[in-house]
């Protein structure tokens, strides 16, 4: 077995509706609202959830020193409402041409095009959640990234539910 493992498998559950996680995944002002690690804001989203739409995702920050955006695009590949969701993703310009990932800093060997695999389910009243991400390696940055981003949708979708019912 290699020990690189290629992908980031994240196991989680929301205490709010499986359609609320859902739109929180495919609707763009909800979308901006808590994807990107901590300190990222997400000013640009544009999403087709259609098989073979695209989309296109700009996380900045800004410090002090300076100011940092990295913009994301990809193709739809399955859209099962409200149950999954793939994707591609790959690192692009802002007019959305693919980029290759080590312009933006990322190590030789990241590759150019990753998939990232949404499935949702009811639990007990919950969502359950599984999120990969093929082509990002377990315990890297981007995996980090994700974790800190999934705090931040289950607040939001916590939040979202109880205002909702």
């Amino acid at each position: 077995m290699n020990d690189n493992q290629n992908w980031v498998r994240i196991e989680r559950e929301f205490d709010a509706p499986l359609e609320l996680v859902w739109q929180m995944w495919t609707v763009p002002e909800l979308f901006k609202q808590w994807y990107g690690p901590n300190g990222m804001s997400v000013p640009a989203v544009e999403m087709d959830v259609t098989v073979g739409g695209t989309r296109k995702v700009c996380m900045a920050m800004t410090s002090p020193d300076r100011a940092m955006s990295m913009w994301f695009t990809g193709v739809y590949k399955e859209v099962n409402a409200p149950s999954r969701l793939v994707y591609t993703e790959s690192m692009c310009d802002e007019a959305g041409n693919i980029i290759p990932p080590q312009n933006m800093g990322m190590p030789e060997g990241f590759p150019d095009i990753t998939e990232v695999i949404v499935e949702l389910s009811h639990v007990d009243g919950k969502t359950k959640m599984i999120m990969v991400h093929v082509g990002v390696a377990e315990g890297s940055a981007g995996s980090g990234g994700w974790n800190q981003a999934f705090d931040k949708l289950a607040a939001l979708a916590r939040s979202q539910a109880h205002v909702g019912g």
